[in-house]
């Protein structure tokens, strides 16, 4: 791949010109003043046609106010199932082991009330050094809650992670990928040696989710959870989502219940005893923002028009050549093999990380940096071009020079 590659930009845009997926970029707004935009893994473009879903909700609250949940085009109360499908194929699952709700965070304290059920000799849970921080003070808070807090065990980067995982081990959490180093990991790998030491594996994929290929259902991941604001493109804020194996749905996991989650042909009679949804709606709390789920909806449809496959092999290609134009300009920490890394590259650089930042911002380049030396760059495939990248590279090159 590597004799193939020229640092050209008449040679980018011929790359370009051939890529059927590169149409997709004019679905997308650039904000005032940017021409590159590399910072996907932190906030999404908007795609344009978020507008007019968006706006057509608004008129429909306007029309109907609350005949909206039953009548029009697309009613409110089912609406999150229309996410189900495109959502379970950006992950490799089937779509009753899919839910759009909450955030992240929320999300992850749910489903870790359901299976991380520790006793005093296996409580312990895994996961990678330098986990993002929410995910680390959600399960440092729940082991603490159950009255272990020496639960958490870090596992090094470049460790392998299988020796971490013995008897005293209630649950693996890893980042796929980590959302510092980029580093991703075999999920399905990881999954069955849990499983096989008779741990629980979970996932969060937040910065994997709609640039890496995921087979959940197939590797047998007891759940994942993930946001919509990186790079499923769905707006601030936007909704998060959560993977439930369905092996679980009939299982009686303990959990924390809300109406949302409550049998959908007896919910609106609102019984005094709760019975959950099968599947992974069944750990809704509450009726979804349909507002963000609208934002969302026109993202997905841009995810089918494209195939995750064809994004994956894009994706693969375009953080290669940004490696490789950036050889020798910077470190980069994030793994050097495509099965080991997803659209982001993380680069240890010189000098002052925030006034790179601000210079690159100058320029009308938009990344962003970690304290105290690293300068996340993300690619994503959904909207990102190979003349992109090789102007992106110019540009960081000429700075770092200057540092």
């Amino acid at each position: 791949m590597t004799a193939e590659l020229r640092d050209d930009a008449a040679w980018a845009r011929a790359q370009d010109e051939a890529d059927p997926l590169a149409r997709l970029r004019d679905e997308f707004v650039l904000p005032e003043g940017i021409e590159l935009y590399f910072a996907g893994h932190s906030l999404g473009l908007m795609p344009r046609r978020s507008r007019g879903f968006v706006l057509a909700e608004l008129d429909a609250w306007g029309r109907r106010a609350v005949e909206g949940h039953h009548q029009g085009e697309r009613p409110w109360l089912p609406y999150h199932e229309v996410l189900a499908a495109p959502t379970a194929r950006l992950i490799g699952a089937r779509p009753g082991e899919v839910v759009v709700m909450n955030s992240l965070t929320v999300n992850l304290h749910l489903l870790l009330v359901s299976f991380y059920r520790p006793t005093r000799a296996r409580h312990r849970i895994v996961i990678e050094q330098g986990a993002f921080p929410s995910d680390r003070y959600a399960v440092e808070s729940q082991a603490s809650l159950h009255g272990y807090p020496d639960a958490i065990v870090e596992v090094p980067r470049g460790d392998d992670p299988e020796r971490y995982l013995d008897e005293s081990v209630a649950l693996l959490l890893f980042g796929v990928p980590n959302f510092l180093s980029g580093e991703a990991f075999d999920v399905a790998a990881l999954t069955h040696a849990a499983h096989e030491r008779g741990c629980v594996a979970g996932f969060d994929l937040a910065h994997g989710i709609g640039n890496l290929e995921f087979s959940l259902h197939d590797s047998g991941a007891d759940f994942a959870v993930w946001c919509s604001y990186k790079y499923l493109n769905a707006g601030p804020g936007g909704p998060g989502g959560a993977f439930v194996h369905e092996r679980h749905a009939g299982a009686g996991l303990p959990r924390f219940a809300g109406w949302w989650g409550h049998d959908k042909e007896s919910r609106f009679a609102m019984p005094p005893a709760f019975r959950a949804i099968p599947g992974a709606e069944g750990w809704q709390l509450s009726n979804p923002p349909i507002l963000q789920l609208a934002a969302l909806r026109a993202s997905l449809e841009l995810f089918d028009l494209a195939g995750i496959h064809a994004l994956r092999d894009k994706s693969v290609r375009l953080t290669g050549y940004l490696e490789w134009l950036l050889r020798g300009a910077a470190e980069t920490i994030t793994p050097a093999d495509p099965a080991r890394r997803g659209a982001m590259l993380a680069l240890r650089v010189r000098g002052n990380t925030a006034e790179l930042v601000r210079a690159l911002r100058s320029r009308g380049v938009v990344c962003d940096a970690r304290p105290p030396d690293v300068l996340r760059v993300s690619a994503p495939p959904l909207y990102t071009r190979f003349a992109d990248v090789q102007r992106l590279a110019t540009v960081l090159r000429e700075e770092l020079r200057g540092a």
